[in-house]
């Protein structure tokens, strides 16, 4: 997978055009009030998250003497995940601390209520729109280091092979001791010189996808279309690879996951995310696209594999991975009371799964947590959890919703910003879907913009397209088919 970090739109080296830059932020402002996205908080909760992050929480073990780390994008403040691994004879102990989001929120308050309205910490160009007041996920709940905070900390055993022998979870007191981002991490390991707990951490994610690969799991290998300040003002967009680091900081949340899917199963109570297995015309059609763009699937191949094996930067095999998007549909939550679900695996994941890592971020994985504890401490789960489980699906589904009308909404923005001085202009991309009414979808190679043009070509065509229309403020960009190569 690829390490480097690719800007397609070099920083400009004067400041954005003032009246586009307006023109974006008041785009970006209307696309939250059309969407009906809870922005400030009411008086009422913010009353209730300061009251609750001037307490004094407690927990049951004290686990500050533990080297506590955490592994996040550069700036991050809301940080729900900190860790510790060491070896455990031929095998490894992995413990992982997550923040007590319930410890901080009293259920049927004021902030419950607005917290449940929101589902998901939403993310714009110009900012973010978070899950909690930020008096709480960027300080008192986060997981920042050197301060003293309450945690659910997992302790899993894993053989020698990454196969986890047992799993549980407790309620403690935590102090992360030390704060890395992927960038340097990464930067560490392809210099040769990272410390024991990066070794670490690529042992035990490597063993991870080995066996994630095994089972028949899946990922996307889509690079991310990233839109950041530039520092003048305006926006640049770069599509970033995810590095290694990111990968193998996952596996230990995909392995936490799938402990929490399996002592809810065993309990009889909690809340998996499920998704069906890709239907087979999908399936069939994908691999037909594989063999049209030159990159045949090798029958035999898991899916998962084969999508592993894709280069992010060959243009065929970019179209391949957005035709992949239709094997990844129909994910959802599936809560339980008593009999185990009829549907209780994550096809990409290819096991029982449940979200418990980011409670900061994701209303879900609160409740999550508590189901696990009281299950692994042979307590009652909580009556407001057993109460909550039916309605979390709708709630986490309207909340996915808003979020990713959100993002769609505001790339096209910052994309019609980024191309309003280029009308006339030709740019260079490749075709890497067709419409349904046969309009070819270009994804542009610098800036990194993906969008309709008209003409005709089939995907994993390289082209040259030219911008003949732009409109900041409904985020529109119209281009054109002028050439293929």
């Amino acid at each position: 997978m690829p390490s480097r970090h690719i800007t397609v739109l070099p920083t400009p080296a004067a400041p954005a055009d003032a009246a586009t830059t307006d023109a974006l932020l008041r785009r970006l402002a209307q696309i939250r009030t059309d969407l009906k996205v809870p922005q400030d908080f009411s008086s009422a909760a913010l009353a209730d998250a300061q009251a609750a992050a001037d307490s004094h929480p407690s927990a049951p073990a004290d686990l500050t003497d533990v080297a506590f780390w955490t592994l996040d994008p550069v700036g991050s403040m809301d940080l729900d995940q900190a860790m510790a691994l060491e070896r455990d004879g031929d095998g490894y102990r992995v413990r992982y601390a997550i923040a007590d989001v319930p410890h901080f929120v009293t259920p049927g308050s004021a902030l419950d209520t607005e917290v449940r309205a929101r589902g998901l910490t939403i993310y714009a160009p110009d900012g973010r729109v978070p899950l909690h007041p930020p008096v709480l996920s960027e300080a008192a709940a986060s997981l920042l280091p050197d301060q003293v905070r309450p945690a659910y900390v997992w302790d899993l055993r894993l053989a020698a092979d990454g196969t986890v022998t047992s799993a549980g979870v407790a309620r403690a007191m935590v102090r992360s001791q030390v704060r890395r981002d992927y960038v340097s991490v990464q930067a560490d390991v392809d210099a040769g010189t990272p410390d024991e707990q990066v070794v670490l951490l690529r042992e035990i994610g490597g063993k991870r996808a080995a066996l994630e690969s095994a089972r028949g799991g899946a990922s996307l290998p889509m690079p991310e279309q990233e839109v950041h300040p530039d520092g003048f003002g305006g926006y640049v967009i770069e599509l970033r690879p995810p590095v290694p680091a990111e990968d193998w900081n996952a596996q230990i949340s995909l392995m936490t996951g799938m402990a929490a899917a399996d002592i809810m199963l065993r309990g009889g109570i909690g809340i998996l995310r499920t998704m069906p297995d890709p239907e087979p015309g999908a399936v069939k059609r994908f691999r037909r696209q594989a063999t049209a763009l030159g990159v045949p699937w090798p029958q035999g191949q898991r899916y998962g594999d084969f999508l592993r094996s894709l280069d992010r930067h060959n243009t065929r095999h970019l179209a391949l991975i957005h035709e992949a998007t239709s094997l990844f549909r129909g994910a959802g939550y599936t809560p339980f009371e008593g009999e185990a679900p009829s549907v209780r695996t994550h096809a990409a994941v290819a096991a029982p799964y449940a979200h418990v890592t980011a409670p900061l971020r994701r209303l879900v994985d609160r409740f999550g947590l508590v189901v696990c504890e009281s299950l692994c401490s042979g307590s009652p789960v909580p009556g407001w959890v057993r109460e909550a489980l039916p309605a979390l699906p709708d709630l986490m589904a309207q909340g996915d919703r808003r979020a990713s009308a959100v993002e769609r909404a505001s790339t096209d923005a910052v994309e019609a910003a980024v191309l309003a001085g280029s009308v006339g202009r030709d740019f260079s991309g490749s075709v890497v879907d067709v419409t349904s009414k046969g309009m070819p979808v270009v994804q542009l190679l610098d800036p990194a913009v993906v969008g309709l043009a008209a003409g005709s070509a089939k995907p994993g065509t390289d082209v040259t397209v030219r911008v003949t229309a732009v409109d900041v403020e409904a985020g529109s960009v119209r281009m054109e088919i002028v050439g293929q190569r």
